[in-house]
């Protein structure tokens, strides 16, 4: 019985969390629909409430946003109003702060939260999964006597905190495995382990002699 359950459990369990999130996010870019005069909005023009057009919205107002800055007009545009928001104490920090990090994460040719890296973490001999996250460091880097890279170590089961560490180049160990199936790991507390290409490698060539 007990088997039973929990078989059943690894069925309903993901698909209802899966269902869930996804529900409220749906349901949070819904409310973009508000952005449009009431006489406009879906659910007055056609009587009944469609789940879904809020992400249509959306999706058209991101893709028209980035058309329109990426041009000349439009990043004089930006760079008018960053200024504009430089000049407000506190929202220049948090602006600042969380567009550098998106910059990071979102950026085609950035190189960090690329990799996966293993580091002896928190002493000589224990072994901790970490993400690269910068290998320009500046100042660090010049009063530094080997190359150091910048380090992230997520805590575990929750990922979005963690340590920055400045580890000498030389002392991590790089990782075959992808940044998705690094936070899967973690985020599984070390159960849920990615398959490793050697492996699989291994495995066919068995199978090709036998």
């Amino acid at each position: 019985m007990r088997k039973y359950v929990i078989a059943g459990l690894l069925v309903w369990m993901p698909l209802g969390i899966t269902f869930l999130v996804i529900r409220a996010i749906v349901g949070l870019l819904d409310r973009t629909l508000l952005l449009l005069p009431e006489a406009y909005q879906p659910d007055n023009l056609l009587g009944i409430h469609i789940p879904g057009l809020g992400v249509v919205l959306a999706a058209m107002l991101v893709l028209a946003t980035g058309m329109i800055v990426a041009n000349f007009l439009g990043k004089r545009l930006i760079a008018t109003w960053e200024h504009f928001l430089a000049r407000i104490p506190l929202v220049r920090s948090l602006y600042a702060g969380i567009k550098q990090i998106m910059e990071a994460v979102l950026a085609t040719d950035a190189k960090s939260f690329r990799k996966v890296l293993l580091i002896e973490y928190p002493r000589k001999g224990v072994w901790s999964l970490a993400f690269m996250t910068s290998d320009s460091l500046g100042e660090v880097q010049a009063k530094t006597e080997s190359e150091v890279i910048s380090v992230f170590i997520p805590t575990t089961p929750n990922p979005t905190s963690g340590f920055i560490l400045m580890v000498p180049k030389d002392d991590v160990i790089e990782l075959d495995m992808a940044v998705e199936d690094g936070l899967k790991m973690i985020i599984s507390l070390g159960v849920a382990v990615p398959p490793w290409q050697k492996e699989k490698l291994a495995t066919k060539q068995v199978d090709v002699e036998r």
